[in-house]
């Protein structure tokens, strides 16, 4: 994946050292450098009153318009909850061999479900989502294999079950992708 770059744009506060470390993953797992951005958005434009969260879909197509190019995968990170019309929540959404995605850390926190804060936890279900949605941007869809990064999850229990990296089928697929 030498020609292949992938950008990181943060939008809102994140630990320098935690993006640091999401940074190093990706770079692991993809075999290609890594940037790190800071980007800027009016969020409020995304929010729906109603629901009390924030579009992914049109968040997803702004940070495309905005901000990706045509050698570059880009993936946004948020710390806002996101949904899409047909489901309650998401963590992360990408275009599907496209240029773009998001991730959102909202939802990983161990407080969020009655238990005591572990910052590590949260690290390791964002790097997971983030590998994830650059492997929908770089072609791959859902795996079946339980601890492929890959595979599907719909709730933070199904993060914490698979690995953070892409399996040999997987990673077959990528090589023969790119």
């Amino acid at each position: 994946m030498a020609n292949q770059n992938i950008t990181l744009i943060s939008f809102g506060y994140f630990d320098e050292h935690f993006l640091k470390n999401v940074a190093e993953a990706v770079t692991h797992e993809f075999h290609t450098s890594v940037n790190l951005k800071e980007g800027h958005l009016d969020l409020s434009e995304f929010y729906d009153p109603i629901r009390r969260q924030y579009n992914g879909t049109k968040l997803l197509k702004e940070v495309e318009n905005m901000f990706s190019s045509d050698t570059v995968k880009t993936l946004g990170l948020f710390s806002v909850d996101l949904f899409i019309p047909i489901l309650t929540y998401i963590f992360g959404q990408a275009f599907l061999n496209g240029r773009s995605g998001i991730a959102s850390l909202y939802r990983f926190s161990n407080e969020r479900y009655g238990m005591s804060t572990d910052d590590n936890i949260i690290f390791e279900r964002f790097k997971k989502e983030v590998i994830h949605e650059l492997g929908h941007a770089f072609g791959l869809v859902h795996c079946h294999i339980p601890i492929c990064v890959m595979r599907s999850s719909t709730y933070v229990e199904d993060i914490d079950q698979k690995s953070a990296g892409i399996c040999l089928k997987c990673r077959t697929e990528l090589s023969s992708i790119l």
